[in-house]
This record gives structure tokens, sequence and C-alpha cells, in this order.
């Protein structure tokens, strides 16, 4: 024991992924970190982040929840910190791994790169146990030259899609391409091309309809729009296309073929008296309640409780949506199409207490506007930190008496921040102040205000040490966060201009970065190909393909 927290070895942390129980494995590290070595079971909770994401990702208090980190020698390292952090938040089961991911490893265990790994080794085996068709970016653009009898489904959110896509694609996020296929494909003679960035979501659209039963000839985009790109061809931005509303006949047609996944994949289906129960005892059993319609859908109205999960998000990446494994889980829809699709490829991926909601629009109980995150200690935090106004910040900053500290991700700052702020990490901010010019006052911000808020009470605890000169300087606190910023209409810069901490809080995909970005497209490609085979090695994969 160090304090409250338990301490596990790396053979009893691999016993306990194995018995049954519930168990939620967190990394503490940032995303960054994270993605150069991990175990595979583990969810990226960043300490910097931690009372955001840990409500959503662990609802259940009394949950076995074991951290871990890159520690070793038992140090104080971010996996402690969370530990006792989340202890003092009220969780009740809290565990460090013993000597960090080193201790895992050297017990002969397997570590992993990357980000989504559980979710894209899956669309790898997909591909092999199935035998997924695939068609490559080349013979593509040849059919596409032709005019031939084609239809292009890009199977990303439509945010991705407009970003950067293949010429004549329609967006049509995964859990979209069964509920609107019908409609979309009238004929069983066209040939349908799914697609994403890389190959998850391409494999996976690709065997969802494949496995609905439809007649049509169906293949992935070997790669996607990254063999595209490579390949030297056009890629479309600003694309806009999506499919109408669902057609009375093409919702039946649906229906019918999620009936026959249901069947084939032995999915659950429960009514809101069931779920009303299960709902009582999450005291006992950890419940996720996620909505995978599309976003615009879930605003508009959604059962309450529920998340926004939208289908082909929730099995591209899992872990940011899960993180506790032998959960219930429940998936609503509107008719039970989207649902059923998603809960397929759950239970194949080794979720196996999973159900659709089947009756979710009926007995009211929906509420709408967007999912708020519960922010735990934030109540806690509230007195730390003197408030700012956008005003008298604007004033502050024009008279050069205050210096900002921006606490969004380091993407998020690159798109947009207050002119002159600084990046920071919120775990580091202590030691990355001294790193900002001397001001009379340092004001902190985050996008609604939350973040800034428990950073300022992590400031007002700090030793001395650790802030150095900065520590008799005033903490404020800006009202509303930048969010309220924009808009009051004050001024936005974009660029990576000022960064006071290093920004391994987030991995940018290969086509963010400028410079040597086809090179990272080969080399991220050439990583997902093998997730293949380094499952076929390791006993915490949960995969159990229907193959057909």
């Amino acid at each position: 024991m160090t304090g409250d927290v338990k301490r596990l070895g790396a053979a009893e942390l691999k016993r306990q992924l194995h018995d049954g129980g519930e168990i939620a494995l967190l990394d503490a590290r940032e995303e960054g970190v994270f993605h150069a070595r991990h175990l595979l079971l583990a969810s990226c909770v960043p300490l910097s982040r931690l009372e955001l994401l840990v409500d959503d990702l662990v609802p259940r208090r009394g949950t076995r929840v074991v951290w871990c980190d890159d520690a070793d020698g038992g140090g104080d390292g971010a996996a402690l910190s969370a530990a006792r952090r989340m202890s003092a938040l009220g969780y009740s089961d809290v565990a460090v791994l013993e000597d960090g991911i080193a201790a895992w490893e050297a017990a002969g265990y397997r570590l992993y790169s990357g980000v989504h790994v559980p979710s894209k080794a899956f669309a790898e085996v997909v591909e092999h146990e199935a035998g997924t068709p695939w068609i490559s970016a080349p013979d593509l653009k040849a059919l596409i030259d032709r005019a031939a009898d084609i239809a292009i489904f890009d199977s990303r959110s439509y945010e991705e899609y407009h970003n950067n896509s293949i010429p004549t694609a329609t967006s049509v996020p995964g859990a979209e391409l069964v509920y609107r296929f019908t409609d979309m494909v009238p004929s069983p003679d066209t040939t349908v091309i799914v697609n994403c960035g890389g190959r998850t979501r391409s494999i996976i659209g690709a065997q969802a309809l494949r496995n609905a039963g439809f007649r049509n000839e169906i293949m992935s985009l070997k790669d996607g729009t990254m063999a595209w790109h490579l390949a030297g061809f056009e890629v479309v931005k600003g694309a806009t296309r999506r499919p109408a509303d669902v057609s009375e006949a093409g919702r039946r047609a649906a229906a019918e073929a999620a009936s026959r996944v249901a069947a084939r994949c032995d999915v659950r289906r429960i009514d809101k008296a069931t779920l009303a129960v299960w709902q009582g005892g999450t005291g006992q059993r950890t419940l996720y309640l996620l909505d995978v319609r599309t976003p615009e859908e879930y605003r508009a109205g959604h059962l309450a409780g529920a998340r926004s999960a939208p289908g082909g998000q929730l099995v591209q990446e899992t872990d940011a949506h899960i993180a506790t494994w032998n959960a219930r889980i429940v998936l609503v829809d509107d008719n039970g199409v989207r649902a059923t699709m998603t809960a397929s490829w759950l239970k194949q991926m080794g979720f196996d207490d999973v159900a659709v909601l089947v009756d979710a629009g009926s007995g009211g109980g929906w509420t709408s506007g967007p999912h708020v995150p519960r922010v735990l200690g934030l109540d806690r935090a509230a007195a730390a930190g003197a408030s700012i106004t956008q005003a008298a910040l604007r004033d502050g900053l024009a008279a050069g008496r205050m210096a900002v500290v921006d606490l969004a991700t380091s993407r998020t700052y690159a798109q947009g921040h207050i002119p002159g702020a600084w990046f920071a990490i919120r775990s580091r901010l202590a030691q990355d102040l001294a790193k900002l010019p001397k001001a009379e006052a340092i004001v902190l911000t985050s996008p609604d205000g939350a973040l800034a808020r428990l950073a300022a009470a992590d400031l007002a605890t700090a030793s001395t040490s650790a802030m150095g000169a900065t520590a008799a300087t005033p903490i404020l606190v800006l009202e509303g966060g930048t969010e309220a910023w924009k808009k009051a209409g004050l001024p936005i810069e974009a660029g990576a201009s000022h960064m006071a901490s290093e920004p391994v809080d987030v991995v940018l995909s290969a086509r963010e970065r400028g410079v040597g970005r086809e090179e990272a497209m080969r080399e991220y490609l050439a990583w997902e190909i093998d997730l293949v085979n380094q499952m076929a090695k390791d006993d915490d994969q949960r995969f159990r393909v229907d193959a057909g």
C-alpha cells in the first residue's frame, strides 16, 4: 500500500484481466506518450484531464480500477497521482501497476504502440477471418474514370469526410450504412466500395453490409484515402454529399437486414422496463447507455441518461467510450437497426453483455441538447483563483499586464486561441509557468473554463519550489473560458505560436502532419496491417469473429 492506493504486480493484473469481473485499466499518461508503448486493454485517461473524462468512462464508483504509467522503481508517477485523485473523488477500489508498464513487459507480456488498438486490431482480424474483399486505389480510379456502376461510401464522421474525401464519395458514417443502403443502392448490380482514412472503418463497413445479406458486390477500399493520396490521385476538400432521409421501404429493408444479423450474432433485445431495473442496479454493475445515431439526431432528441456514441465511431475507438471491461452495455437508436449492427460488432470484439433497447421512443423520458460530461471535483475547485471577465482580460492584455495560459488540447489551441496565449498541459503547469514572460497576473483559460478552474486549484496547493518565481503571481480564471471569449466577438489567432508545454497530449494523424506526411501514412498503414499478426500471439484480446 502507498497511502490508500494498492499496488498490483504484473502477474496479478494479468489474472484480474481474465477473471471475468469488471475491471477498468487506465493509463494516466498523455496520449502522445501513451501512443509509444502501452497495454492492449488500457484506456488513455491523462492525469491532466482525469476529472473531465472519468465519470463517463468509469461511471460506477465501486469498479475495480488499475492505473498504469511508465514510472518504475515505485516513483510518484502519473499513475499514483491519478489513483490518489480518483480515490478522493469517491472511487473505492483503486490500484496502480507496480513499476509500471516496464514490469508488464519484463513479465513477458506484450506492449503496443498506437491509439485505439483493440478496435483497429479487431478490424484486421475481421478482414483476415471473414475474407472481406477489397479494391486498390488504382483499380477504383479506373472504375470512376470509365463511369462504372459503382457507389462509394465514406464511413468516417461527416467532419472527416468533409475535410478530405474521394471524388464522387458520399458521407455515410459506419452505423448508417445498413440503415440507408436500400435507398442509396436500389440496384443489386451496383458495385459498392466503402472507404475511410485508412483501414478500420472501411473493413467494418464493408463487412457489415455483407453480414446484412445485401446481394451487391461489396468491397473495402484497401488503405482508404491514404492509399488514394499516395497514388497521387485528387483528394477532395469540402465535399458535402449526404444521403437523403430513409424512406419507409428503406426502413423496412434495413430492419429485415438487422434482424438477420441479430439472429446470427445472438444480439439481445430489452425493453424500457428491463432498462429501468438495470439502472436501479448500477451500484453493483456498470451500465453504459449509448445512443448510436448521428450527433445531429442525438442533439435533436435522445433518451435521458444516454451518451452520444455514433455507431461507426464507437466501433472505431471503443476504448474512448467504454473503459470498464465486462460491463453491461445498452445501445439506443430510434428503431433498432443501427443499435443492432453496432451491438453485433461489440459482441464480436468481446463485450459479452450487450443489449439493444427496442422501445426507446415510447413512454417519454427524452430530452434534447448535447451531452455535457460531469466534471468531477469542480465544486471543490470553485473557490480557487479569482475570475476575470473577457473585457478585463482584453484590457489587461492590451496594457501588457497579463499573460494567458490555454489548457485546451494542443490541437484545439492551434486551431484558435486568445491572441498571445500560451499552450500548457495542466499536469505540467506548475513547472512550465516559468517559461512565460513576467506579468502582473496569469489568466488560465480552457474551452468552457472547467479545466482552467481545476488547474487553478492545483496551483493553489502547489509547492513554492515547483512554481519557482511565479509562486507569488496572482492566478485568475477567465469566466466561461475561451468559448465565452469567442461569443463576445473578441479576436482569435491560430497556430502553435507559444508552447509552454511540449505538445505530447495528442497524436496527430498522418494527414495532419506537415513534413513527412506520405512517409507517416506508409508507416501507419504498415503498423495497422501487422496488428493481425500481433493478435495471434496475445491472450488478452477477446475477439470472436463471426466469419459466416
